[in-house]
This record gives C-alpha cells, sequence and structure tokens, in this order.
C-alpha cells in the first residue's frame, strides 16, 4: 500500500444500538479517508463475548447503508487485510507477544488473581493508585521456562519504561506527554491465550495499514501505551484524531445505557437520515472559510470540505432544538413527491378513510419538523372528535357559536352543489368566497367555522377549503349538518 494513501478504519462493538458519539466517529473516519480518495474499512470487534448483542451486527451495517458510510473493506465484501472481524483473528496475536518476550520487551506474568486483590487492596489502604508492583519482571529465565513447563498459568505483560516520557501528537488536542513511571505494564495476552482489546487494536491496525484512527477522547490516556507497542515492533506510528464526547448536559455524556437517543431512535421519531448525518457532523466539527456560516450539508458536501483541524477540543452538547430546526430545513427542501413518500408512512399509521394525501402533504410541509409528529395532527380524519361549541368564537374572525351557524348554513347550499369539485381546491375556495361577498362578510367569517366542523379542532393541516377538498363531498356534508345540529343545541 503506499505511503501517501490514507486508511481510516471504524471498529465498532456489536453492543447495541449505534448511538449518536459512535455514529459521530464513524462520519468522521468515513470523512477522513474519502476526502483525499482514501479507503475507509469495517472492522467489527467482537471479542467481549460478555456484552454481545444479537442482532447488533445488523445494525451496524444498516446504520451505515442507510447514512451512506459505505465501507471499502470490510467482512461481507472481503478486502486485502481481512478477516475484518477480530473474532477470526484470535490465532494470530500471541505470536507477536511472545516476538516481544523474546526481545525483551514484554514478559510472562504468573501472579495470581489473589495476589493481584490482596496487592490492589493494600495500595487502596495506603491511598494509591492501583497498579502492577513488576513482581514477574525480572524474574530469571531459568524459573519462567521452569513454571511455564510445569503448565502453571500466566499473562503476558508489556515492560513499560520505568523513567523518562512518552509523547504523542494528536490532530486535536495537540502534543501530550505522559511520564512512563505513571504507566502500568498492561496485559497483552490474557490468561486463557486471548488478547486483550488494547493489544489486538494495535497489531490489528497495523496489519492493516492504518493511518488514521479516529476516535473518542477517553482513548487519551491508553495512547502512550499504544505508541509505545508500536516503537517496540519498530512500526509506523497512525496519526491519531481524538474526538471530544458528545454530552446530554454539562454534566453526563451521551449513553447507551442509560438509554439516550440513538440514530434508530431518532429515525423511529421521524427525523430524516440526512438531517441526523448533518446534525451529528456538526456534533463538536465546524467548517473553515467560506462554508463556516453554513448549517446544511449533504455527505458530498462534507466530503468536499472536511478538515479535522475543525474538531474542537471542548464536549459537545446534544441540542435537540438544533437537530429539529435542522431536521424542518431537510423537510423544507423536499420536492412535493419526495415528502409525500416520506410522510404516508405515518399519515397512514393515523388515516384508515379515503384522503387527498397530495393536498394534505402540500399543508403538512411548510408546517412539519419531525415526521414522527404528523399522526397525532390527523386524528379526526377518521372520526369526528367530541367538542365544545365555544371553540366556534374567534375574535380575529369576528365569529361567536351563533355566526358559526349562520355560515355553516350559507356554506351547505355551494358544498352541495354536484357541480362543484371537490378535486379541484382553488375551484372550491372560489365558490365559497363567493359566498361570503354575497353575505357581506370577510373570507376568515364564513372558512373559520367550517374548519371546526370538519375537525373539531382550532389547529389543523390545512384551512377549511383544503381540509373539504382532503375529505370529499360525502364526509363534509355529514359532518357540516352534524354541526349545524350541534348548534342548534
Amino acid at each position: 500500500m503506499p505511503n501517501n494513501h490514507i486508511r481510516t478504519r471504524f471498529a465498532p462493538s456489536p453492543t447495541g444500538y449505534m448511538h449518536v458519539g459512535n455514529l459521530r466517529t464513524a462520519l468522521y473516519t468515513y470523512l477522513m479517508a474519502k476526502h483525499d480518495d482514501g479507503t475507509f474499512i469495517l472492522r467489527i470487534e467482537d471479542t467481549d463475548q460478555g456484552r454481545y448483542v444479537e442482532g447488533a451486527v445488523d445494525v451496524i451495517y444498516n446504520t451505515l447503508r442507510e447514512t451512506g458510510l459505505l465501507w471499502d473493506e470490510g467482512p461481507d465484501i472481503g478486502g486485502p487485510v481481512g478477516p475484518y472481524v477480530q473474532s477470526e483473528r484470535m490465532g494470530m496475536f500471541k505470536q507477536y507477544a511472545e516476538q516481544l518476550v523474546a526481545e525483551g520487551k514484554a514478559y510472562y506474568c504468573f501472579c495470581t488473581e489473589e495476589r493481584l486483590e490482596a496487592l490492589h487492596a493494600e495500595q487502596r489502604a495506603h491511598g494509591e493508585m492501583t497498579h502492577y508492583d513488576g513482581c514477574c519482571r525480572d524474574l530469571p529465565r531459568e524459573e519462567v521456562e521452569k513454571r511455564l513447563a510445569a503448565g502453571e498459568p500466566y499473562v503476558i505483560r508489556q515492560k513499560i519504561p520505568r523513567e523518562g516520557v512518552t509523547g504523542f501528537d494528536d490532530m486535536v488536542y495537540g502534543h501530550i506527554e505522559v511520564n512512563n513511571s505513571e504507566m502500568d505494564d498492561q496485559i497483552l495476552i490474557k490468561t486463557d491465550g486471548m488478547p486483550t482489546y488494547n493489544f489486538a487494536n494495535v497489531v490489528d491496525d497495523h496489519l492493516m495499514g492504518i493511518t488514521h484512527v479516529i476516535r473518542g477522547s477517553e482513548y487519551l490516556s491508553s495512547t502512550p501505551k499504544y505508541n509505545l507497542l508500536y516503537q517496540a515492533f519498530g512500526w509506523n506510528i497512525p496519526n491519531y484524531i481524538h474526538c471530544p464526547p458528545v454530552m446530554k448536559d454539562a454534566q453526563n455524556k451521551l449513553s447507551k445505557r442509560n438509554g439516550d437517543a440513538s440514530y434508530q431512535d431518532l429515525v423511529a421519531k421521524g427525523y430524516l437520515t440526512e438531517a441526523i448525518l448533518n446534525y451529528i457532523c456538526l456534533l463538536g466539527w465546524s467548517p473553515k472559510g467560506e462554508y463556516a456560516e453554513r448549517e446544511i450539508f449533504s455527505l458530498a458536501d462534507l466530503v468536499k470540505i472536511w478538515t479535522p483541524d475543525g474538531i474542537s477540543k471542548s464536549p459537545a452538547i446534544f441540542d435537540p432544538l438544533k437537530l429539529r430546526a435542522i431536521n424542518a430545513e431537510y423537510i423544507r427542501r423536499l420536492s412535493p413527491e419526495e415528502f409525500l413518500a416520506k410522510a404516508e408512512p405515518w399519515i397512514d399509521s393515523a388515516v384508515h378513510t379515503p384522503i387527498n394525501k397530495k393536498l394534505l402533504c402540500a399543508n403538512l410541509q411548510p408546517r412539519c419538523e419531525v415526521l414522527g409528529e404528523i399522526p397525532e395532527q390527523l386524528d379526526f380524519f377518521d372520526s369526528m372528535p367530541e367538542y365544545d361549541v365555544s371553540l366556534y368564537a374567534n375574535k380575529k374572525q369576528k365569529t361567536t357559536p351563533e355566526s358559526a351557524k349562520e355560515a355553516l348554513e350559507a356554506l351547505l347550499p355551494v358544498l352541495s352543489d354536484e357541480a362543484l369539485d371537490f378535486n379541484d381546491r382553488d375551484a372550491v375556495f372560489d365558490a365559497c368566497k363567493a359566498k361570503a361577498e354575497e353575505l357581506g362578510k370577510k373570507n376568515g367569517w364564513l372558512l373559520y367555522p367550517l374548519g371546526i366542523a370538519l375537525s373539531g379542532k382550532q389547529r389543523t393541516p390545512g384551512g377549511g377549503t383544503d381540509l373539504a377538498c382532503m375529505m370529499g363531498r360525502e364526509t363534509v356534508l355529514g359532518r357540516v349538518k352534524a354541526a349545524i345540529e350541534k348548534l342548534n343545541g
């Protein structure tokens, strides 16, 4: 692989839904690769079987496909550096750890769980940080070989230098240094022969040629140990991009475990995939230059303008109102046909009688911010709700229940005219407008009561004549007659 070719990887664990922070990492990883025509790799890290959730791998696949974050190499499509599922790579890690042991950069540790628990208890009692004390670090070679031959259980630990500092450069946080004396001799291979997450991660990233590692800032503290491993093997160190956390508020991180919104939750509430992706990108990242004031970006736009120096060091607060505003803008930009296609399932969940969906959507689209809020606005189409005649009173329209009765009685013959085409919205409005002029009244005086008579609500997706055209003549006449009867008391 050429040295100048960017290779990034998204390496989720199949532990449930795709939460917002995880999807943001996937997006940034994708953008980092695609901005420079690089390679975006999907790797499934499934070695933590205790947290494995059935079906979660499909959630990962489906979410990335829905959002357009399509991978170039991965478990389902293969590639030159597979397998791309970590549990299928288990056989290769121990040899790398044993290579470090042979070179004096790692060692066999035979300490039992009981000894380690006692050690840590003593350290806590003295107010110290718990850490391994290096008991097996310098065992004579003969003793190590004897204990291995006896079948004594062991782990392999990384031999961290006890003096000096280990530093690294991060594209967000700058240069960071850690005193080696503050780092533990971390376990590389567990007693069952399986690698730890930290060790497998480094080996896999190297073998897959990863040039840019993008992950959450919680991994900053582990990165010096990663770098010492890269240096011990003589491998190239990748570029690091650590992203600040996504927060629910100033104190609490967004968390799947706390039930905070996942991508799937947001889609289920009626947010558009494109809007979610757009908003998530802006959670902790800002565009530069001529794009600094813009907020609406397609995925293609983001690929074009992406620069990692736009990532903030500060935690990002998840703002539902901001997401809502961006979603509303995406809805407004849909063509009428696109909006109808997206809104139709929500309409069908609430309305089971024939209505003019095209006209309904023409009224809904300018007012709609989240698709999931459509059904609650349509509950009157199937059956007329109970309502109080006081709804007919409106100061602005100068209406009262008494004037509403007069208006509806005047409208009844207009709406009953067989020549009036209820599929022609303008014709219905013009006929009602002509009646208002004949009576010497304003349009609102006549049509506000019609809206109440048809819906039993003050707020509806469309005015009286539009509702009439959505419902059709038969339903309209039935409801107007029922309203007049109700007003007669």
